[in-house]
């Protein structure tokens, strides 16, 4: 078994460097399409230039217009020729008989085919490009036989979805064997691009979750990312057209079989690009399946609470709970299959973010404020026991959200402001994090902000709290009060950071007094504001120089 084990890993490593040289040839052969490789020379030879002679600099207005005119303006044709033949079938192919329907659009998809390998012999970015659209519009053809009633040839449903399958495993199989992805990108994406030019129904979603599975074998097998990132934002964006358009269902069709349709589509999506991208996660940079993620829970929580919203209004806060105990699996299933550390991450703090928003489906008022606290403390807590600054930042932006609530909301009791500085003081207090993966300069710096956040969280949080119970005309001395506290705790907890946050309100305090109070506050408010200033600055002045004098 040892030996046969061997043989399957040396295949594999071969297998692998065979797609990784390819991928490098393909990458070679668009650089040199964009002018980036040396230019030949002509004429006789001439010596080499001495030591101290300097190159001209490369032109850089040469290179963006090869760039534009290689790159670009062939993407852009392809493009826009395969949209003109699918609307040529889609309005003149119904006018054709039915075998001649047939005939004439595979007769057009495999010229096209023909005539970009015959180009791509001599110029082969260019004719692989050609060769893309004609795999799309054989996609197109096949989509328009049962989709396009002027075109229908196809009645039975099953059988169009087999023969597009079909089709698509073609279009993977022949890009793969290729070792291209710009085959496999032109021939996904127009296939995806062709689907949204007539109507939108639940057919077109299941033709697009097809060419999206086949856009996703690119990223387990290859690690590619252009197609499969493409296919993510042109199947959210296909859904995002069905939802809006009431003619995507049969008339008549309750709001509830719509709804769960709608769901049960946006919960393939989600569990297609989360399979993908966590197949191999260790293989594909961090740049790229943080884009995945977020894309991807945009699409799954954006479309969901719309549909959800607009169908089922009770159901909102159960499907946003949902959609947060998705991404908490996903984190799971990250740090099981050792995925880099920022993609756990991330999935941690998307399912915060979106425990958040379910508060805002169930809850209002005061009962909101409450619960944003609470999750924000949550949160914050919880990125101890992960080891995630990533999701202590996320809660504490949590309960600044519940602080601006609690001082917006015109019934919210003085407690919520007591809560939402103890919230801040405890998150303060849950420790310095060690993150193994990012560099401890860094990890420092960021984890200094943010206690100091934390610390202004709660000074804001103390001016509230004494300002709710103060007489009207008295802020000022209100402010004094908060201060005075600040001072207290950083003194009982030995925190430079309260202390400094406790001059800041008192600097605040002495302002106000010297601008606005001296002139607008009636005598009696004037004594009791000075007087007790001066006993709290007393008082405050005596406890420093007791810590300076046992210091000494």
């Amino acid at each position: 078994m040892s030996a046969e084990d061997g043989d399957q890993e040396l295949r594999a490593r071969v297998q692998r460097l065979e797609t990784l040289v390819a991928s490098l040839e393909d990458r070679l052969q668009q650089l040199e399409a964009q002018g980036v490789s040396a230019a030949p020379t002509s004429g006789p030879a001439t010596a080499a230039p001495p030591a101290a002679t300097v190159l001209p600099a490369p032109r850089e207005r040469e290179d963006l217009e090869a760039h534009l005119g290689t790159y670009w303006l062939s993407r852009v044709g392809i493009v826009a020729l395969i949209t003109g033949i699918a609307y040529l079938i889609t309005y003149h192919f119904g006018e054709l008989g039915v075998f001649v329907r047939v005939v004439l659009g595979y007769l057009l998809s495999a010229g096209l085919g023909a005539f970009g390998l015959w180009l791509s012999k001599r110029y082969s970015l260019f004719g692989r490009i050609v060769f893309g659209g004609g795999l799309a519009l054989a996609y197109f053809v096949t989509y328009a036989l049962h989709f396009i009633p002027s075109v229908r040839v196809i009645d039975s449903e099953a059988l169009a979805l087999v023969l597009l399958a079909g089709l698509v495993v073609g279009i993977v199989v022949i890009a793969h064997r290729m070792h291209s992805e710009t085959v496999a990108g032109i021939a996904l994406f127009l296939g995806l691009h062709t689907g949204m030019l007539s109507d939108i129904t639940s057919f077109t979603l299941m033709s697009t979750t097809l060419l999206a599975a086949g856009a996703l074998f690119f990223l387990v097998k290859n690690r590619w990312v252009i197609v499969p990132l493409s296919s993510l934002v042109a199947v959210y964006s296909t859904h995002v057209n069905w939802a809006l358009r009431g003619d995507g269902v049969p008339p008549g069709t309750p709001n509830p079989e719509r709804l769960l349709l709608s769901l049960g589509f946006l919960a393939v999506y989600f569990l297609l690009f989360s399979v993908a991208l966590l197949a191999r996660p260790k293989e594909l940079s961090v740049r790229a399946s943080l884009c995945f993620a977020l894309l991807n829970w945009v699409g799954l929580v954006g479309l969901g609470a719309y549909e959800v919203e607009r169908r089922s209004r009770p159901d909102l806060f159960t499907f946003i709970l949902v959609a947060a105990v998705a991404h908490g699996a996903a984190a799971a299933v990250a740090r099981w299959r050792q995925a880099p550390a920022m993609l756990f991450h991330a999935y941690l703090s998307l399912g915060a973010l979106t425990l958040a928003l379910a508060m805002l489906a169930h809850y209002s008022g005061a009962a909101l404020a409450a619960s944003w606290l609470v999750t924000g403390l949550v949160t914050g807590l919880s990125a101890r026991a992960t080891a995630s600054p990533i999701l202590r930042w996320v809660g504490v932006g949590i309960l600044f959200v519940g602080l601006g609530a609690t001082g917006f909301i015109v019934d919210s009791p003085p407690v919520l402001d007591a809560v939402a500085f103890a919230c801040f003081l405890l998150v303060e207090r849950a420790g310095e994090l060690r993150a193994d993966w990012l560099p401890p300069p860094d990890t420092l710096q960021a984890q200094g902000v943010l206690r100091a956040l934390c610390t202004g969280g709660a000074a804001l949080a103390m001016v509230w709290l004494v300002g709710e119970w103060m007489p009207q005309g008295l802020t000022t001395l209100g402010w004094v009060v908060a201060a005075f506290g600040m001072f207290a705790v950083g003194f009982a907890l030995s925190e430079r950071r309260y202390r400094l946050a406790g001059l800041g309100v008192l600097a605040l305090a002495l302002g106000r007094l010297l601008i606005v109070d001296l002139a607008k506050l009636p005598t009696n408010q004037r004594i009791i504001t000075f007087i007790l200033l001066g006993v709290i600055l007393l008082i405050i002045s005596y406890t420093y120089t007791r810590v300076r004098h046992r210091k000494g």
